[in-house]
């Protein structure tokens, strides 16, 4: 069963600021760390409060644009492809601070007035020269499809989307972040297609469904997805990228029973 289990910063812990979530969360058991960006602190304070803590810096995102005025990515919009690249060299200065083998791109919310056409250009040669540019630095490129619900209006929502998208660029340093939570709301299927695609799946998060709380929580039935991702021979993280329902700390029953079981 996997057993590399990240916690999501940006969701979990949240009682703490931002620096001392990474205390909390060694001492709750994480072994890795995630969240949307370290952007708004120094290389080298971030990284002091991982070996502080032995923790891995397993994963954040490309700069995103103004997440606070609601923006969710930029790499699909043509008016800030300078801007993209910028955040691509910045997003590396970080991950070679931190030793973080991989980041993810959030693709963006789609514009008014802007074509389908001129939106997939546009993302296709984000991602070619993101992926290149990273692959410099030993550093993976990832795509997350996000469900609709919660962030309407996102343009990447669908695995098979993703993955074609992944097939037409051809980059060997391109990969799919699988969200059972958002794939579940968009698909279903999730055991099937983890199997399919589990050669170009470089990250895994969870959350249950509906609410998006912690792993037994809904619908999903995670004792049989962590065997699942076992028997295929998934041996990557998986972020903890969920609402606590009631703090992170009442609700990590699911982190134990996974552990001994």
């Amino acid at each position: 069963m996997p057993r590399k289990i990240s916690a999501n910063l940006s969701m979990l812990f949240t009682e703490h600021d931002f620096l001392d979530r990474f205390d909390a969360a060694a001492h709750a058991g994480f072994t890795g760390v995630e969240y949307i960006g370290p952007y708004d602190f120094a290389p080298e304070m971030v990284a002091e409060r991982l070996q502080r803590n032995g923790l891995k810096q397993v994963l954040f995102n490309l700069p995103v644009g103004d997440w606070a005025a609601g923006e969710r990515g930029i790499a699909i919009l043509p008016d800030r492809v300078d801007e993209f690249r910028r955040g691509v060299d910045t997003a590396i200065t970080y991950a070679n601070a931190l030793s973080c083998p991989q980041v993810n791109c959030l693709a963006g919310i789609i514009p008014r007035d802007v074509s389908d056409d001129v939106l997939a250009e546009t993302f296709i040669s984000n991602l070619s020269y993101a992926s290149e540019k990273l692959a410099e630095s030993n550093i993976k490129l990832l795509i997350e499809p996000i469900n609709t619900r919660d962030i309407p209006g996102f343009y990447l929502t669908a695995s098979a989307q993703a993955l074609g998208l992944i097939a037409h660029i051809g980059s060997s340093n391109l990969y799919l972040q699988y969200d059972i939570y958002h794939m579940q709301i968009m698909e279903g299927d999730l055991a099937p297609t983890l199997s399919k695609n589990i050669d170009r799946i470089a990250h895994i998060q969870i959350a249950d469904n509906p609410g998006r709380h912690e792993p037994g929580t809904g619908e999903i039935n995670f004792p049989f997805l962590f065997k699942h991702l076992a028997s295929v021979g998934y041996t990557g993280w998986i972020g903890a990228e969920y609402r606590p329902q009631a703090g992170t700390e009442a609700g990590l029953g699911w982190l134990e029973e996974m552990k001994q079981s």
